[in-house]
């Protein structure tokens, strides 16, 4: 194997310059963040608050986890906000008809609308892969499309009306459960947080994902199959997407059309960048990334409680992703050329 593909995987000696390029905006927002909550009132520390905090940040951080796979590999997903709300009302749909056959067999019945909603993650993502990998069609392009078509999709299969039915051991056993004093949620995003790390820090594949990123042509003329590996990272993203769907869905004990969007997109591209991933692909850590979806979740709460404008809060999240992108840039420019 060709020593620059080792070089690339996140690993050697720490500077001052990798620190920043592996933390990003992070840093800077805490201070702002920790500054404003002096100003929020002590409805933001009780226990409730933060539970409900915990969970938001969990599913934002499962979606950006894949979102930031997608974009150290130098892609974009534009099409997770579409695939939770997908699975979503997949996942409902087939436990109530799974039900209504089997009425009292309710492993049958959860197994079956899990499988159904991690298969949509599964079918979208080999989509968006095989078009971006094989047919050479721009990530932007294709995720667009297949957002939009998701999207419709789950209309049409909803109608615009919440789909019920399902079993109460998976709503409240599972969706509003909590364990060790976390919420469920709270649970899976670390397991899935741990296994993504694990796999960039400690597989091929994972090095395979910043050598593309990086340097694709370098990463061809060392032996790595650049398509194999690029489908992959959609696949992971959109199976993390459907993941958020189904825990949505335990969560509010219906599948709904509305869920995801747009919104849930752009908080996932906004913590993968605010993280330290840049967009030009190659630079990234999943760790750092979680926690600016958490960051992101506090934020949102706390100017909630301050009462400000829901119509001003997207451009709170617009002013970061810019100020988080032109940090990326500047970094890249003051390195030295070899």
């Amino acid at each position: 194997m060709n020593t620059a593909l080792v070089a690339a995987a996140p690993r050697g000696s720490i500077s001052l310059r990798s620190i920043a390029g592996r933390i990003g905006l992070l840093p800077a927002l805490l201070v702002v963040l920790v500054a404003g909550m002096s100003a929020v009132d002590a409805q933001f520390y009780g226990i409730i608050n933060v539970l409900n905090i915990l969970r938001n940040a969990s599913l934002l951080a499962i979606v950006a986890c894949g979102q930031a796979l997608v974009i150290i590999a130098g892609g974009f997903d534009l099409s997770v906000g579409a695939v939770v709300a997908l699975a979503s009302v997949v996942t409902a749909k087939t436990m109530a008809a799974t039900a209504a056959a089997f009425p009292g067999s309710n492993i049958l019945i959860i197994a079956s609308g899990v499988a159904a909603g991690l298969g949509c993650g599964v079918a979208v993502g080999l989509v968006n892969g095989f078009c971006v990998a094989k047919l050479k069609v721009s990530g932007f392009v294709v995720t667009l499309g297949t957002m939009s078509a998701t999207a419709g999709v789950g209309l049409m299969i909803t109608n615009g009306i919440p789909i019920y039915g399902m079993p109460e051991i998976f709503v409240k056993g599972f969706g509003r459960a909590q364990a060790f004093a976390l919420p469920t949620a709270a649970h899976v995003a670390l397991i899935v947080i741990l296994v993504m790390v694990f796999a960039q820090r400690r597989t091929l594949f994972g090095r395979y994902v910043y050598a593309i990123g990086g340097n694709v042509d370098a990463a061809v003329v060392s032996g790595v199959t650049i398509q194999r590996h690029i489908v992959g990272t959609y696949l992971v993203s959109s199976v993390l997407a459907a993941l958020t769907g189904i825990l949505l869905t335990a969560q509010v004990g219906s599948g709904q059309a509305s869920f995801g969007g747009d919104r849930i997109m752009l908080q996932s591209i906004a913590a993968a960048v605010i993280g330290g991933v840049s967009l030009r692909g190659g630079i990234g850590r999943i760790e750092i990334v979680a926690i600016s979806a958490l960051f992101l979740t506090i934020l949102g709460n706390a100017l909630n409680l301050l009462h400000v404008d829901s119509r001003l809060q997207p451009v709170f999240l617009g002013v970061i992703m810019v100020a988080a992108v032109a940090l990326d840039e500047l970094s890249r420019r003051r390195k030295p050329r070899v």
